[in-house]
């Protein structure tokens, strides 16, 4: 342990609040790591808090996708920094998790892939490149481009929705503090985290809530397109032995078939466990359970909303 003479000069509360020192950061380099571990732990369950109140802003915002995706639209995730690599982490675990086609969640990061495993000097100050990466990935009307941004205010990333908003897409903004009167988008996703106990360190309980954000976010979405049935994965791509086994006893529970049975159908399917349920459920062939199941999708959400009506509810995914 130890102490300190003096007291630190007090710093403004003009900077944002994930910039300032948190009150009780002040000692924590002389604490015992036990003490360390208990406070970030805190600041942890802050992260989960401030989530709440985002949460209906926050189904509004997937519906928002679902309708996008479901209309052939992408979710573009743009970022820079924790903020971006968190974007490109959730992109990625789409196509496994969904059987999402990889071009349905993209993800960019200011300073390119290099910066997914080093820092980029300057990368997050350039706005012009965060408009020209809107303007390389081609979105427009059927799209949603997402900026993640902390500190609501990255330039690269006020640029991509700046880009975005004038080429027709929706935009959704993920942030810890109040963005200015400068940033317009049809989705404000704010979690106050206030200061972190390193302070600026945005990588701790600001990241945690960006994270919980993000995997609402595609979660929500793609359980409105019915990519989960059941509480279960039913559009997993069965790519190593864990997921093949996995899809085996999603058959067996859904359809109380004998394992053997099951691991028929399955392979009838084509290993496609959705498929092989719809088989099971109508009866029809793999061809013509395929066609019902677009179909039924289709139907899930009904026409997209106007950008600037009110949501209705989302109705419950047909049973496949």
């Amino acid at each position: 342990m130890g102490s300190r003479e003096g007291r630190s000069r007090p710093v403004s509360n003009a900077l944002p609040p994930s910039e300032q020192l948190h009150p009780r950061a002040e000692d924590l380099d002389l604490v015992s790591l036990e003490e360390v571990i208990r406070r970030l732990h805190r600041e942890d369950a802050v992260a989960v808090r401030a989530v709440r109140p985002a949460l209906k802003e926050l189904a509004r915002a997937a519906r928002t996708v679902a309708e996008a995706l479901q209309a052939g639209g992408r979710l573009l995730y743009i970022g820079a920094g924790t903020s971006g690599r968190l974007g490109v982490l959730d992109a990625s675990e789409c196509p496994p998790t969904f059987g999402a086609s990889p071009r349905q969640v993209q993800a960019v990061i200011a300073g390119g892939r290099r910066a997914m495993t080093r820092a980029v000097e300057g990368a997050e100050d350039d706005a012009p490149a965060g408009h020209a990466a809107v303007l390389r990935l081609g979105a427009g009307p059927k799209d949603v481009v997402c900026g993640i941004s902390a500190s609501a205010r990255t330039p690269f990333v006020k640029g991509a929705l700046e880009a975005a908003r004038a080429r027709g897409a929706r935009t959704v903004l993920v942030c810890c503090n109040a963005p200015g009167p400068d940033v317009a988008v049809d989705h404000l996703l704010r979690a106050s985290t206030g200061p972190e106990l390193v302070a600026g360190s945005t990588r701790l309980k600001a990241g945690t809530a960006t994270k919980l954000i993000l995997n609402a976010l595609t979660t929500t979405a793609f359980i409105a397109l019915g990519k989960v049935y059941r509480g279960r994965m039913v559009d997993v791509r069965t790519s190593n032995q864990k997921l093949r086994a996995r899809a085996a006893r999603m058959v067996v529970e859904l359809t109380d078939l004998a394992p053997e049975a099951a691991q028929r159908l399955l392979e009838a399917a084509g290993h496609e466990v959705k498929l092989a349920l719809a088989m099971h459920y109508t009866g029809l062939s793999a061809p013509a359970a395929r066609k019902r199941l677009k179909q039924a999708s289709l139907r899930a959400l009904g026409p997209r909303t106007p950008r600037s009506q009110p949501l209705p509810s989302k109705p419950r995914p047909p049973k496949p």
